[in-house]
């Protein structure tokens, strides 16, 4: 049997990491390098994406190599595992982390349903769920080879249940519809995925609660008091929960959603 440090260590596996140069895509790379993992670090900002690479290679002496890539870009989606392969030769785990957010600068986006934009729907669709689908099937031969295939999808906890729009009344943000059903959409994707791909890939799904980035006080308040463990996540939360899912820690494990959110919809 094999000791917890074994089944985790990751110094022999390469992950890609789309939107790895973002808050919550940081801290899963920072995991993955930790335990030994080399990266591709794929952001659609240039600097972040080089600067986050370079960090984490020099930090904890593993290789990992920036790609700029736009996320509604197919072509640039599909020529990943050339590159990939070019750099590294395998492919061991796919991280989806990118997306547009609730606080997203966009026309149409954090306001009143009524005034919600269609082409913004398009957009958020395309980011959050279309892109993971084109690049699971582009990486999908790699992460068979590999031996050791494992998806992570970041979804939310608005993929599971409904906003309460109380939280952000007095405040510029919102929770527009085309987040909720990108995300709901991204579990059910991953759920398909573990039985699709089983047994070379596994497939599960990390959905976070809300996290903390400096929100007005009257947002901030309102949500800790809904959440049981009455504060709002940081970045570090999700590490663990990383690393457990890419290694062999969580071999036996696929189609879940492992919901990090505090407590939040345990009411």
């Amino acid at each position: 049997m094999r000791s917890v440090q074994k089944l985790m260590d990751l110094s022999e596996r390469v992950a890609l990491i789309l939107g790895g140069a973002g808050h919550l895509g940081s801290a899963m790379a920072e995991a993955l390098a930790e335990a030994g993992s080399d990266l591709v670090i794929l952001d659609v900002n240039e600097q972040n994406a080089h600067d986050a690479a370079r960090d984490l290679s020099d930090r904890f002496g593993i290789a990992a190599v920036p790609v700029v890539a736009d996320l509604a870009d197919e072509a640039a989606l599909r020529a990943l595992p050339q590159t990939i392969e070019d750099q590294f030769g395998r492919l061991d785990i796919l991280i989806y982390v990118a997306a547009l957010i609730g606080t997203s600068p966009l026309k149409g986006w954090a306001v009143p349903f009524d005034k919600q934009n269609a082409d913004t729907w398009r957009l958020a669709l395309e980011i959050n769920l279309t892109a993971a689908f084109i690049a699971t099937q582009a990486c999908m031969p790699l992460l068979k080879a590999s031996g050791h295939g494992s998806i992570i999808n970041v979804s939310s906890h608005y993929g599971l249940v409904g906003p309460d729009m109380d939280l952000y009344e007095g405040t510029q943000l919102g929770n527009p519809a085309a987040y909720a059903a990108s995300k709901a959409g991204l579990i059910q994707f991953t759920r398909w995925l573990s039985t699709s791909l089983a047994p070379e890939i596994r497939a599960n799904c990390i959905s976070p609660g809300g996290i903390w980035r400096k929100q007005p006080d009257v947002f901030h308040q309102k949500y800790i008091r809904k959440t049981p463990l009455q504060r709002m996540a940081t970045e570090e939360d999700f590490k663990g929960a990383t690393v457990y899912l890419a290694s062999d820690l969580s071999a036996y494990c696929t189609g879940q959603n492992l919901v990090i959110d505090g407590g939040f919809t345990a009411w």
